[in-house]
């Protein structure tokens, strides 16, 4: 039941159903019989009879029914499967621990940093070590929102302030200075 959906909204859902179609051809057909001479004097009934039958015979929309999870029994590693014999029991090497992963690089970092290749950052306002920063830190929320949204933020900050330098007057700041000091408010919060 939608009850968040306003009114407006859900007379519009209802009137684009397949139901309210179906029905409003089934009413066609009524005024069709009536223009043809059928019906009589009875012909609104037929008419709204037809719309009816036609909106409630027509199925409602199809939803998929939920997943179920597979169910997964608990197994004791200590407990052989099967019949337990002590005769046909081996001793069971001892498991090899999981050699330990690399982390992997993140996409997003790797697309920005492709992105910030292209762009014209001059050296001094340090985005190279805020990108080697980035790469070598913990997965995290801060370094994530980082590269999500502060930096592609700041960067486009610079490239506006850039284009309007030459109407923005002889005491507006300066653009890489701003980046600069936005690339150490970053690399601050990373550490």
């Amino acid at each position: 039941m939608a009850t968040s959906d306003g009114f407006g909204r859900r007379v519009l859902r209802y009137l684009e159903s397949a139901r309210n179609l179906v029905g409003c051809g089934g009413g066609a057909v009524g005024l069709g019989l009536h223009f043809a001479g059928l019906g009589g004097a009875w012909w609104p009934a037929v008419v709204a009879g037809l719309y009816g039958a036609g909106a409630l015979l027509t199925p409602g929309a199809r939803t998929d029914p939920p997943v179920v999870p597979p169910v997964v029994l608990p197994v004791d590693p200590l407990v052989p499967p099967g019949p337990s014999t002590a005769s046909t029991s081996t001793p069971r090497p001892e498991p090899e621990p999981a050699p330990e992963l690399a982390p992997r690089p993140d996409p997003e970092l790797a697309a920005l940093a492709d992105y910030l290749a292209t762009v014209p950052l001059p050296d001094s306002v340090g985005v190279a070590g805020l990108l080697a920063a980035l790469r070598s830190a913990e997965p995290g929320p801060v370094p994530e929102e980082i590269v999500r949204h502060r930096l592609p933020v700041a960067v486009a900050g610079y490239l506006r302030a850039l284009t309007w330098r030459p109407w923005a007057g002889p005491d507006a700041p300066d653009p890489e200075a701003e980046l600069g000091r936005e690339v150490r408010r970053l690399v601050a919060d990373l550490n």
